[in-house]
């Protein structure tokens, strides 16, 4: 079976999202966050003590975009996969990295810099400029919801997902109110499917079963 290791809120929602939208089954394995510092039993299984790490048979994965793409290839096939033969195969691999590597970079540090550092360390500064960063580039996402319901290929996807969690984690981090109309009108749509709400519900559910509490509010 599928071992998903999860702190409540974290990149690790990409792939459980993924798993409830597929329908497979899978052991979610919650943590207190960070795992580097409060669970370092973890660092056993992860050296490097981030968020998410999947173990499949012999596979282990700890890139969250890396882990949903893998998920929808091996246990596809799927809709939530654009092949190489769609047109919009390129666009579906550009939001894939786009989601991590360009959209929640500055999240993580707005989050480091105003929440999880000790007072002494915050910095107004930092957390301002990387907003921008962050808002600046989802005018991209801007674009791409004000003309179509979804990202790419005229369907939901694995696309949606990943770029999905960046916008709840601005959400999380008071950034949401910046939203522009699109981006928030397909915020919205996101929450309202079946599969968000089944994962946000096992987050949930797992967190209190295995009494490790939420970090950031619903």
């Amino acid at each position: 079976m599928i071992t998903l290791y999860h702190c409540d809120g974290a990149r690790s929602f990409r792939p459980l999202w993924m798993l409830e939208e597929l329908g497979l089954a899978y052991e979610l394995k919650m943590l207190p966050f960070p795992p580097r510092v409060l669970a370092k039993e973890y660092l056993a299984l992860n050296p490097l003590g981030t968020i998410p790490l999947m173990i499949d048979g012999e596979t282990r994965m700890t890139e969250s975009s890396g882990i949903c793409h893998y998920l929808g290839i091996k246990y596809g096939p799927t809709p939530l996969m654009v092949d190489p033969g769609e047109p919009a195969y390129g666009a579906f691999l550009n939001w894939m990295y786009f989601s991590d590597a360009t959209l929640t970079f500055p999240q993580t540090l707005v989050l480091r810099y105003s929440q999880l550092e000790p007072e002494e360390r915050r910095s107004p500064q930092v957390v301002t400029d990387y907003a921008k960063w962050f808002l600046g580039r989802l005018r991209a996402v801007e674009a791409a919801s004000g003309n179509a319901e979804t990202l790419c290929a005229g369907r939901f996807t694995a696309a949606d997902i990943v770029i999905g969690y960046a916008l709840r984690l601005a959400d999380s981090i008071g950034l949401s109110g910046e939203f522009g109309p699109h981006v928030a009108a397909y915020w919205a749509r996101l929450q309202a499917r079946d599969g968000y709400q089944r994962a946000r519900e096992a987050e949930r559910r797992a967190g209190i079963e295995q009494g490790v509490k939420p970090r950031i509010k619903p």
